[in-house]
Protein backbone atom coordinates (compact mmCIF):
# COMPACT_ATOMS: atom_id res chain seq x y z
CA UNK A 1 0.00 0.00 0.00
CA UNK A 2 2.99 2.59 0.76
CA UNK A 3 4.50 1.50 -3.01
CA UNK A 4 1.47 2.19 -4.52
CA UNK A 5 0.66 5.54 -2.46
CA UNK A 6 4.16 6.93 -3.04
CA UNK A 7 3.88 5.76 -7.19
CA UNK A 8 0.59 8.00 -6.56
CA UNK A 9 2.30 10.74 -5.14
CA UNK A 10 5.24 10.58 -7.64
CA UNK A 11 2.58 10.87 -10.66
CA UNK A 12 1.08 14.07 -9.17
CA UNK A 13 3.99 15.94 -8.40
CA UNK A 14 5.40 14.58 -12.08
CA UNK A 15 1.65 16.16 -13.53
CA UNK A 16 2.04 19.52 -11.68
CA UNK A 17 5.19 20.13 -12.75
CA UNK A 18 4.22 19.74 -16.75
CA UNK A 19 1.47 21.93 -15.72
CA UNK A 20 3.92 24.62 -14.06
CA UNK A 21 6.06 24.74 -16.98
CA UNK A 22 2.66 25.59 -19.10
CA UNK A 23 2.72 29.56 -19.24
CA UNK A 24 -0.34 31.26 -20.53
CA UNK A 25 0.63 34.77 -21.48
CA UNK A 26 -2.58 36.68 -19.53
CA UNK A 27 -3.27 33.48 -16.29
CA UNK A 28 -1.15 31.48 -14.05
CA UNK A 29 -3.69 28.80 -13.98
CA UNK A 30 -1.37 26.41 -13.82
CA UNK A 31 0.07 27.62 -10.72
CA UNK A 32 -3.53 28.29 -9.59
CA UNK A 33 -4.19 24.66 -9.58
CA UNK A 34 -1.11 23.59 -8.18
CA UNK A 35 -1.78 25.82 -4.79
CA UNK A 36 -5.43 24.86 -4.50
CA UNK A 37 -4.44 21.03 -4.58
CA UNK A 38 -2.26 21.70 -2.33
CA UNK A 39 -4.61 22.98 0.19
CA UNK A 40 -7.00 19.90 -0.51
CA UNK A 41 -4.75 17.50 -0.73
CA UNK A 42 -4.90 16.35 3.09
CA UNK A 43 -9.01 15.39 2.11
CA UNK A 44 -8.17 13.71 -1.16
CA UNK A 45 -5.45 10.56 0.02
CA UNK A 46 -6.34 7.56 -2.21
CA UNK A 47 -7.15 4.42 0.03
CA UNK A 48 -8.41 2.62 -2.77
CA UNK A 49 -6.02 -0.32 -3.24
CA UNK A 50 -7.84 -1.29 -6.99
CA UNK A 51 -6.01 -0.21 -9.57
CA UNK A 52 -4.09 1.95 -7.33
CA UNK A 53 -7.24 4.46 -6.90
CA UNK A 54 -7.35 7.65 -8.84
CA UNK A 55 -4.38 10.23 -7.73
CA UNK A 56 -5.85 13.71 -6.19
CA UNK A 57 -5.31 15.68 -9.21
CA UNK A 58 -6.98 13.59 -11.90
CA UNK A 59 -9.82 13.64 -8.90
CA UNK A 60 -9.85 17.84 -8.91
CA UNK A 61 -9.65 17.65 -13.06
CA UNK A 62 -12.48 15.68 -13.23
CA UNK A 63 -14.22 17.57 -10.89
CA UNK A 64 -13.41 20.96 -12.75
CA UNK A 65 -14.37 19.36 -15.90
CA UNK A 66 -18.14 18.80 -14.47
CA UNK A 67 -18.23 22.48 -13.27
CA UNK A 68 -17.22 24.00 -16.71
CA UNK A 69 -19.39 21.47 -18.90
CA UNK A 70 -22.10 20.44 -16.42
CA UNK A 71 -23.34 18.09 -18.15
CA UNK A 72 -23.90 13.98 -17.24
CA UNK A 73 -21.57 12.28 -14.80
CA UNK A 74 -20.44 9.64 -17.25
CA UNK A 75 -19.55 12.19 -19.83
CA UNK A 76 -16.87 13.60 -17.07
CA UNK A 77 -16.11 9.97 -16.33
CA UNK A 78 -15.08 9.18 -19.78
CA UNK A 79 -12.31 12.10 -18.91
CA UNK A 80 -10.22 10.14 -17.06
CA UNK A 81 -11.56 6.49 -17.27
CA UNK A 82 -13.72 5.69 -14.24
CA UNK A 83 -17.32 4.65 -14.01
CA UNK A 84 -20.27 7.46 -13.05
CA UNK A 85 -20.20 5.92 -9.74
CA UNK A 86 -16.63 6.62 -9.24
CA UNK A 87 -17.02 9.94 -10.45
CA UNK A 88 -20.10 10.65 -8.80
CA UNK A 89 -18.11 9.86 -5.64
CA UNK A 90 -15.49 12.25 -6.81
CA UNK A 91 -16.86 15.53 -7.33
CA UNK A 92 -18.61 14.75 -3.97
CA UNK A 93 -15.42 14.59 -2.41
CA UNK A 94 -13.29 17.35 -4.23
CA UNK A 95 -16.20 19.94 -3.91
CA UNK A 96 -16.73 19.13 0.10
CA UNK A 97 -12.77 19.54 0.07
CA UNK A 98 -12.98 22.94 -2.00
CA UNK A 99 -15.92 23.86 0.22
CA UNK A 100 -13.77 23.46 3.72
CA UNK A 101 -11.64 26.48 2.10
CA UNK A 102 -15.04 28.68 2.17
CA UNK A 103 -13.29 30.73 5.73
CA UNK A 104 -10.30 31.22 4.02
CA UNK A 105 -11.75 33.00 1.12
CA UNK A 106 -15.12 34.20 1.39
CA UNK A 107 -15.54 36.67 4.53
CA UNK A 108 -16.67 40.31 5.29
CA UNK A 109 -14.37 42.68 4.21
CA UNK A 110 -13.12 45.51 6.58
CA UNK A 111 -12.91 48.25 4.29
CA UNK A 112 -15.29 48.29 1.00
CA UNK A 113 -16.79 51.47 1.29
CA UNK A 114 -13.99 53.09 -0.44
CA UNK A 115 -14.75 50.63 -3.84
CA UNK A 116 -18.06 51.28 -3.38
CA UNK A 117 -18.34 55.17 -3.19
CA UNK A 118 -16.31 55.34 -6.60
CA UNK A 119 -19.54 53.45 -8.46
CA UNK A 120 -21.69 56.10 -7.57
CA UNK A 121 -20.79 57.72 -4.82
CA UNK A 122 -23.01 55.70 -2.18
CA UNK A 123 -21.36 56.31 1.45
CA UNK A 124 -20.92 54.13 3.72
CA UNK A 125 -21.57 50.66 1.86
CA UNK A 126 -20.54 47.17 3.43
CA UNK A 127 -21.99 45.35 0.51
CA UNK A 128 -24.87 44.14 -1.90
CA UNK A 129 -27.23 41.47 -0.99
CA UNK A 130 -29.39 39.11 -3.25
CA UNK A 131 -30.42 36.39 -3.63
CA UNK A 132 -30.01 33.65 -7.25
CA UNK A 133 -31.41 30.40 -8.35
CA UNK A 134 -29.49 27.44 -8.89
CA UNK A 135 -31.09 24.85 -10.55
CA UNK A 136 -31.78 21.16 -9.45
CA UNK A 137 -33.23 17.74 -9.58
CA UNK A 138 -35.78 17.25 -6.98
CA UNK A 139 -34.49 15.98 -3.68
CA UNK A 140 -36.97 13.22 -3.36
CA UNK A 141 -41.10 12.78 -2.95
CA UNK A 142 -41.15 13.99 0.93
CA UNK A 143 -39.97 17.44 0.50
CA UNK A 144 -39.79 17.84 -3.02
CA UNK A 145 -42.14 20.68 -3.43
CA UNK A 146 -40.42 22.93 -0.46
CA UNK A 147 -38.06 23.09 -3.46
CA UNK A 148 -40.64 24.03 -6.63
CA UNK A 149 -40.03 27.79 -6.52
CA UNK A 150 -42.55 30.14 -7.81
CA UNK A 151 -41.15 29.40 -11.91
CA UNK A 152 -42.68 25.66 -11.23
CA UNK A 153 -38.68 24.36 -11.35
CA UNK A 154 -37.17 23.07 -8.83
CA UNK A 155 -34.10 24.75 -7.14
CA UNK A 156 -31.77 25.84 -4.18
CA UNK A 157 -32.41 29.68 -3.34
CA UNK A 158 -28.77 30.80 -2.85
CA UNK A 159 -27.91 34.12 -1.01
CA UNK A 160 -24.81 36.29 -2.14
CA UNK A 161 -23.52 39.21 -0.52
CA UNK A 162 -20.06 40.79 -2.78
CA UNK A 163 -17.93 43.54 -2.50
CA UNK A 164 -17.16 46.11 -5.36
CA UNK A 165 -14.65 43.77 -7.03
CA UNK A 166 -17.40 41.33 -7.51
CA UNK A 167 -16.14 39.16 -5.04
CA UNK A 168 -18.40 36.87 -2.21
CA UNK A 169 -18.05 38.12 1.06
CA UNK A 170 -20.95 35.57 2.70
CA UNK A 171 -22.85 32.51 0.46
CA UNK A 172 -25.99 30.65 1.91
CA UNK A 173 -26.89 27.50 -0.31
CA UNK A 174 -29.24 25.80 1.97
CA UNK A 175 -32.49 26.97 1.04
CA UNK A 176 -35.45 25.56 -0.83
CA UNK A 177 -36.30 27.21 -4.28
CA UNK A 178 -39.77 28.58 -2.47
CA UNK A 179 -37.91 30.27 -0.10
CA UNK A 180 -38.14 33.65 -0.15
CA UNK A 181 -34.84 36.08 -0.09
CA UNK A 182 -35.84 38.10 3.61
CA UNK A 183 -36.60 34.74 4.79
CA UNK A 184 -33.19 33.61 4.03
CA UNK A 185 -31.44 36.48 5.08
CA UNK A 186 -33.77 37.11 8.62
CA UNK A 187 -32.14 33.59 9.68
CA UNK A 188 -28.71 34.04 8.21
CA UNK A 189 -25.60 34.37 10.92
CA UNK A 190 -25.01 37.71 8.92
CA UNK A 191 -28.54 39.37 9.84
CA UNK A 192 -27.33 38.30 13.40
CA UNK A 193 -24.06 40.01 13.01
CA UNK A 194 -25.86 43.43 11.48
CA UNK A 195 -28.30 43.43 14.33
CA UNK A 196 -25.35 43.09 17.35
CA UNK A 197 -23.34 45.88 15.47
CA UNK A 198 -20.28 44.13 14.59
CA UNK A 199 -19.89 45.96 11.17
CA UNK A 200 -20.60 49.26 12.86
CA UNK A 201 -22.35 52.10 10.85
CA UNK A 202 -22.03 50.46 7.17
CA UNK A 203 -25.15 49.33 5.33
CA UNK A 204 -25.88 46.14 3.00
CA UNK A 205 -28.10 47.42 -0.18
CA UNK A 206 -30.47 45.06 -1.19
CA UNK A 207 -33.37 44.56 -3.81
CA UNK A 208 -37.45 45.52 -2.52
CA UNK A 209 -37.33 41.54 -1.79
CA UNK A 210 -36.04 42.66 1.63
CA UNK A 211 -37.07 44.83 4.66
CA UNK A 212 -35.41 48.14 4.87
CA UNK A 213 -33.51 48.41 8.30
CA UNK A 214 -30.81 50.73 9.70
CA UNK A 215 -28.36 48.21 8.14
CA UNK A 216 -29.60 47.49 4.77
CA UNK A 217 -31.23 49.91 2.92
CA UNK A 218 -33.82 49.30 -0.04
CA UNK A 219 -34.92 51.20 -3.18
CA UNK A 220 -38.16 54.22 -2.72
CA UNK A 221 -40.92 51.86 -4.39
CA UNK A 222 -42.57 55.54 -5.38
CA UNK A 223 -40.40 58.63 -5.58
CA UNK A 224 -41.35 62.11 -4.68
CA UNK A 225 -38.80 64.34 -5.87
CA UNK A 226 -34.78 64.66 -6.95
CA UNK A 227 -33.83 63.27 -4.12
CA UNK A 228 -35.42 60.30 -4.32
CA UNK A 229 -34.45 60.05 -7.49
CA UNK A 230 -30.69 60.66 -7.10
CA UNK A 231 -30.59 58.21 -4.28
CA UNK A 232 -32.73 55.48 -6.56
CA UNK A 233 -30.22 56.05 -9.33
CA UNK A 234 -27.56 55.41 -6.85
CA UNK A 235 -28.35 52.89 -5.31
CA UNK A 236 -29.39 51.12 -8.23
CA UNK A 237 -26.03 51.19 -9.57
CA UNK A 238 -24.20 50.34 -6.36
CA UNK A 239 -26.33 47.36 -6.21
CA UNK A 240 -25.90 46.05 -9.36
CA UNK A 241 -22.60 45.10 -8.72
CA UNK A 242 -24.40 41.32 -7.03
CA UNK A 243 -25.85 40.74 -10.14
CA UNK A 244 -22.74 41.29 -11.92
CA UNK A 245 -21.28 38.88 -9.43
CA UNK A 246 -24.19 36.14 -9.92
CA UNK A 247 -23.43 36.82 -13.54
CA UNK A 248 -19.54 36.33 -13.46
CA UNK A 249 -19.59 33.16 -11.26
CA UNK A 250 -22.19 31.23 -13.32
CA UNK A 251 -20.52 31.99 -16.67
CA UNK A 252 -17.28 30.35 -15.25
CA UNK A 253 -18.96 27.29 -13.83
CA UNK A 254 -21.87 26.39 -16.07
CA UNK A 255 -22.80 23.42 -13.98
CA UNK A 256 -24.43 26.64 -11.91
CA UNK A 257 -27.01 27.71 -14.95
CA UNK A 258 -28.20 23.99 -16.27
CA UNK A 259 -30.11 21.38 -13.65
CA UNK A 260 -27.50 20.27 -11.12
CA UNK A 261 -28.16 15.95 -10.68
CA UNK A 262 -26.83 15.12 -7.81
CA UNK A 263 -28.05 14.45 -4.51
CA UNK A 264 -28.86 17.61 -2.34
CA UNK A 265 -25.26 17.54 -0.17
CA UNK A 266 -23.25 17.38 -3.00
CA UNK A 267 -25.46 20.30 -4.97
CA UNK A 268 -24.98 22.22 -1.79
CA UNK A 269 -20.95 21.19 -1.98
CA UNK A 270 -21.12 22.52 -5.55
CA UNK A 271 -22.84 25.90 -4.60
CA UNK A 272 -20.25 26.36 -2.38
CA UNK A 273 -17.27 24.82 -4.28
CA UNK A 274 -17.64 27.25 -6.86
CA UNK A 275 -17.64 30.38 -5.29
CA UNK A 276 -14.76 29.67 -3.20
CA UNK A 277 -13.29 29.31 -6.55
CA UNK A 278 -14.69 32.33 -7.79
CA UNK A 279 -13.02 34.55 -5.49
CA UNK A 280 -9.57 33.04 -5.89
CA UNK A 281 -9.74 33.55 -9.99
CA UNK A 282 -10.99 37.10 -8.90
CA UNK A 283 -8.35 37.34 -6.27
CA UNK A 284 -5.90 36.24 -8.92
CA UNK A 285 -7.26 37.56 -11.49
CA UNK A 286 -7.66 35.13 -14.14
CA UNK A 287 -8.88 36.11 -17.39
CA UNK A 288 -12.71 34.94 -17.68
CA UNK A 289 -13.26 32.63 -20.81
CA UNK A 290 -16.19 32.25 -22.92
CA UNK A 291 -18.06 28.91 -21.79
CA UNK A 292 -17.66 25.71 -24.17
CA UNK A 293 -21.62 25.56 -23.80
CA UNK A 294 -24.44 27.30 -24.48
CA UNK A 295 -25.92 28.69 -21.19
CA UNK A 296 -29.79 29.16 -20.63
CA UNK A 297 -30.93 31.79 -19.11
CA UNK A 298 -33.58 30.53 -16.01
CA UNK A 299 -31.98 32.88 -13.70
CA UNK A 300 -34.90 35.91 -13.11
CA UNK A 301 -36.46 37.75 -9.85
CA UNK A 302 -38.02 34.90 -8.77
CA UNK A 303 -38.87 36.38 -5.06
CA UNK A 304 -38.81 39.93 -5.48
CA UNK A 305 -42.60 41.13 -4.28
CA UNK A 306 -44.71 40.18 -1.31
CA UNK A 307 -41.92 41.33 1.61
CA UNK A 308 -42.99 39.13 4.32
CA UNK A 309 -41.99 41.78 6.69
CA UNK A 310 -43.26 45.51 7.01
CA UNK A 311 -40.15 48.06 7.34
CA UNK A 312 -40.22 49.70 10.66
CA UNK A 313 -41.30 53.92 11.04
CA UNK A 314 -37.61 54.36 12.63
CA UNK A 315 -36.03 52.66 9.86
CA UNK A 316 -37.77 54.91 7.03
CA UNK A 317 -36.95 57.87 9.03
CA UNK A 318 -33.74 57.01 8.45
CA UNK A 319 -33.25 55.97 5.36
CA UNK A 320 -35.17 59.48 4.64
CA UNK A 321 -32.58 61.11 6.40
CA UNK A 322 -29.76 60.06 4.66
CA UNK A 323 -31.92 60.98 1.20
CA UNK A 324 -32.55 64.55 2.73
CA UNK A 325 -28.82 65.27 3.62
CA UNK A 326 -26.74 63.39 1.48
CA UNK A 327 -28.76 63.27 -1.69
CA UNK A 328 -29.61 66.68 -2.51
Amino acid sequence: MADSSSSSSSSDIALLQQLSDWESDEDNVPGTINDLLTEIYPFLRVTSKRNHGVPPLHQLLLTLRFYSLGTMLVAVADYIGVSKSSAGRIVKDVSQAIARLYPKYIYIHNNTQEDFYKIARFPRVLGAIDCTHILMQSPNSNIGEEFRNRKSVFSLNVQGVCNANLQFMNVVARWPGSTHDATIFNNSELRAQCESGVYGNRWLLGDSAYPCKSYLLTPLLNTQCNNDVNYNRAHIRTRNTIERCFGVWKRRFPVLSLKIRLSMETTQAVVVATSVLHNICRQRNLQEVEPEIDIPNYNININSANVPESHSLNQIQERQLLINNYFR
